[in-house]
């Protein structure tokens, strides 16, 4: 049975296991408030504070620890956070307006330098926006601070699989802020459902459903719910992947015999077959350009990642390191590949720079699974298990940050990372 749509599920809690030493010191000062209520319906510095400290590559203030609370920009005393070691300082505060509407406004400042960074309002038109402005509030310090784009104000999609009281297993499609909160279940199944790919402008999902107990490739709309099946195939009918101007689909059907890559025209539904094998050629991935897929293959005797051209259906192999190499994701600038990395009874996650070669494994975990890139190339999140638990979990792409979200109930799977959406 397959249900569309559905009410919140339980949301991930995210723990982070390893953040970057020196981390930058900032306070995030408690928003000021004006309003009928007696304090706002969002604490956006407390999402704030979250955000970076989560990113770990800041170290925020305890609000216990601040000497002041200024709401106000010129009532700011900066040799108090010199005081306690404070770089950057963030004050800002939320109106009410008329109809439930808000206006919030906030302020970076350079500590040291006594000097604003930058500063910006945001004109919000009801109070479940609130916490969107305080993750682009989280992206706007970020990339003043670090010179690179935040990824704050993105969504992750991911599988969960649970047992109901029957004993029978449940799967479920989420959506959620990259944070984890607001999950939503766009999709619920008593059959597997994997290898959910976003479109590039972030409005759908495709994903592969076994309802009917035979496997098939459905796109769907996130907002609205309504779906299409594209690919119902004798065989395998996988590991649909969008390319990078939502026109096309690359997947994986073995209607010909061993599974082989062909990518489908959306508009007109017409496949065009890319690979030809003896081997399994499985889980392509676009290159940014579009011009090429990158995809995983046996036909070597062991998996390991290739290229094929679309032009000229050349194919080129790309790993060389380790007995085993598949599930590719690649950077949105196109010069990392993430991969999972076999070497004996171990799988983590690595990443290869495509224009050397040179190799970095990122985990130290040992059954890891489905990386997938933020959409600012900073982060990698991927699948483990924990305890026995599927559990989602996140590294930064030199290795020095990660993170873990974790379900209350459940397993968690397959995550894949939003594009921007604009």
């Amino acid at each position: 049975m397959v249900c569309v749509g559905s009410s919140a599920q339980a949301a991930l809690t995210i723990e982070i296991t390893q953040g970057v030493k020196g981390a930058m010191p900032i306070a995030i000062v408690p928003f000021g408030w004006e309003g009928p209520l007696h304090k706002p319906p969002v604490d956006i510095a407390e999402i704030v504070t979250a955000d970076l400290h989560r990113s770990g590559r800041f170290s925020p203030l305890p609000e216990y620890d601040m000497l002041a609370r200024p709401t106000d920009p010129s009532k700011v005393n900066f040799q108090n956070w010199r005081t306690l070691g404070v770089e950057s300082l963030v004050v800002g505060k939320i109106r009410a307006t008329t109809n439930n509407q808000y206006i919030v406004q906030f302020v970076l400042f350079d500590v040291f330098r006594s000097t604003q960074i930058t500063g910006q309002t945001f004109h919000v038109g009801k109070v479940s926006d609130l916490r969107k402005t305080a993750h682009q509030v989280s992206d706007i310090i970020y990339e003043a601070l670090l010179g690179e784009r935040g990824a704050f104000d993105t969504r992750i999609a991911y599988v969960t699989q649970s047992r109901g009281s029957s004993g029978k297993p449940h799967y479920s499609l989420q959506v959620a802020d990259a944070d984890g909160h607001g999950p939503q279940a766009i999709l619920n199944s008593s059959e597997p459902l994997m290898s959910p790919s976003w479109s590039p402008d972030g409005k759908k999902l495709a994903y592969v459903s076994f309802e009917g107990g035979r496997p098939a490739i459905y796109t769907q709309d996130v907002r609205l719910g309504k779906r299409e099946k594209i690919s119902g195939f004798r065989g395998i009918n996988g590991a649909p992947a969008w390319s990078p101007d939502g026109t096309r689909l690359a997947l994986v059907l073995s209607r010909e015999g061993s599974p082989d890559i062909y990518v489908m025209n959306l508009l007109n539904k017409k496949l065009t077959r890319l690979t030809r094998s003896y081997g399994i050629d499985t889980e392509p991935v676009w290159t940014p350009r579009g011009d090429a897929i990158v995809f995983t293959s046996d036909r070597g005797g062991k998996p390991q990642l290739y290229k094929v051209t679309l032009a000229g259906r050349q194919v080129e192999r790309l790993t060389f390191e380790g007995e085993y190499n598949a599930r590719a994701a690649l950077s949105p600038d196109g010069r990392l590949v993430a991969m999972v990395h076999g070497s004996g009874n171990r799988y983590r996650i690595a990443v290869m720079d495509l224009e050397n070669g040179a190799m970095q494994v990122l985990t130290d975990t040992s059954l890891d699974e489905s990386p997938s890139f933020a959409p600012n190339g900073s982060m990698i999140i991927y699948a483990t298990e924990s305890r026995n638990k599927g559990v989602l979990s996140a590294v930064s792409v030199d290795g020095r940050v990660r993170q873990r979200l974790v379900l209350q109930e459940g397993d968690a799977r397959e995550p894949v990372w939003a594009p921007y959406v604009k």
